[in-house]
């Protein structure tokens, strides 16, 4: 497994990380999964504190229990539950995230977060204030690193101007190409992105052909639209599957760093990292985005 370094930081991720909001609540799975995770080279597992309302990170941290040091932990923080009966509201100020991101530590059995992320974001939110939490807690040790998780192009702009944030998290894929318009930018500021949903819930995956995915199609693709698209995928496959050619396409931009699938069963982690094996060429790129659409983002550009 290639590893990348994230940002400006020290922490070497895998191209190919674990995103845990798949898990399930069965202790003895999730272990399972993440335990096959790090034995195949995967070093980035992710989760959020909000995932389960808190049972993921401890099912994280149960599995992570004597190989910590295996791997560079992410988690988020930002959406408040504790004091509500049911959903959660976002709350993002100083106070909140220094109190939570010591439940976090609780949860997830450790002494320090490799990676905070802020879970979300507004071009209203106090910005300086929070920055001001996150380096404090880079100053007390808690975390190493921090970062946002986020697809609004004003909310990104403000971080990179203001921030020392060395990542940012966004939906990723050949059915979801938004972010291409800011990667280059984004990469000029030495920060990473780690692209979420590069299977596109199912759809950039032999399930297509099996009618295992949503009938409502993806964002702007219409169900006949990405079945067309994988079978020009398919076409080029020469044996490789179609999963990790979709897998190795967020990677083609050097700003990314890697690219967290989800697994809920260990057979799937088995599938996913094996697409570190496979290589896209530039002409397969070039066909990629042929045959797919350079959508943009319409809404909180400034």
């Amino acid at each position: 497994m290639r590893l990348n370094r994230l940002g400006s930081s020290e922490l070497q991720v895998s191209e190919l990380g674990l995103g845990c909001m798949s898990l399930g609540s069965d202790e003895k799975e999730a272990t399972k999964i993440i335990h096959k995770a790090l034995d195949k080279g995967v070093t980035l597992i992710d989760t959020a504190d909000l995932y389960d309302f808190g049972n993921n990170e401890k099912l994280v941290g149960k599995a992570l229990k004597g190989k910590r040091e295996q791997c560079v932990l992410a988690t988020k923080v930002g959406n408040r539950w504790d004091h509500v009966d049911e959903g959660w509201e976002w709350a993002p100020n100083k106070d909140y995230i220094k109190t939570a991101v010591k439940r976090s530590l609780l949860r997830l059995d450790t002494d320090y977060i490799d990676l905070y992320q802020l879970h979300g974001g507004t071009i209203d939110d106090p910005i300086d204030e929070i920055i001001e939490a996150f380096e404090d807690l880079k100053a007390e040790g808690l975390i190493r690193e921090y970062g946002i998780s986020s697809i609004r192009p004003n909310v990104i702009k403000e971080y990179l101007k203001r921030s020392n944030i060395v990542s940012i998290m966004m939906q990723y894929s050949l059915l979801d190409r938004r972010p291409e318009e800011w990667l280059n930018m984004i990469h000029t500021h030495d920060v990473s992105v780690i692209a979420r949903g590069p299977l596109a819930k199912g759809n950039l995956t032999d399930r297509i052909f099996t009618g295992r995915v949503s009938e409502k199609g993806f964002l702007d693709y219409a169900p006949s639209e990405i079945r067309n698209l994988m079978e020009k995928v398919k076409d080029i496959s020469d044996g490789r599957k179609l999963s990790h050619l979709a897998l190795c396409y967020p990677l083609h931009h050097p700003a990314v760093a890697t690219t967290i699938p989800g697994a809920s069963s260990v057979e799937q982690v088995d599938d996913n990292t094996e697409a570190a094996n496979v290589d896209l060429s530039d002409e397969e790129i070039r066909l990629f985005k042929q045959w797919t659409k350079q959508t943009y983002y319409d809404k909180h550009r400034d």
